[in-house]
């Protein structure tokens, strides 16, 4: 079996006329370990409260990649690789250090949830990710995380 070389980006299904919760995962160029420094932090959160035609639920930013959980606002949403290509885009044009451009890889990982266990498994998995990598030793402790807004799981 061949293994994906990249991400295949499927659209959105829209499951009983609610709107998905989608999981991503996005890496910066080469891995390089940027993220985790305060100034960054704030400037990605601020960046995804401006880029507001998705909503960001929960997220954990690691040194050289991040995860987070998005959702469309509305029906009419930008598809999500254009979503993903603007806040990618801007955040870039305004990070701390020229030095350390290009920062992001040029594509992401993307799976649509089906069930709230996912969510949950998911949110268990990617919070423990800084304890797994030894940056703390509780995930509580990990200061480059947070939930945005609160995306509510239909079942």
């Amino acid at each position: 079996m061949k293994t994906r070389k990249s991400p295949v980006h499927l659209s959105p299904r829209h499951p009983l006329d609610r709107p998905p919760i989608i999981f991503l995962t996005v890496c910066t160029d080469k891995r390089k370990p940027v993220l985790c420094r305060n100034v960054a932090h704030q400037l990605i959160v601020d960046t995804w409260q401006k880029a507001d035609k998705w909503l960001v639920g929960r997220y954990v930013i690691m040194p050289d990649h991040l995860h987070l959980f998005c959702s469309p606002k509305d029906w009419n949403s930008y598809p999500l690789n254009r979503w993903v290509q603007y806040w990618k885009s801007h955040i870039s044009r305004s990070w701390i250090s020229l030095e350390e451009q290009p920062l992001w890889q040029r594509s992401f990982w993307d799976t649509q949830l089906r069930r709230e266990e996912s969510y949950l498994i998911k949110w268990q998995y990617i919070r423990l990710n800084p304890v797994r990598k030894n940056l703390c030793s509780d995930p509580q402790e990990w200061p480059y995380q947070g939930e945005i807004n609160e995306l509510v799981w239909f079942d």
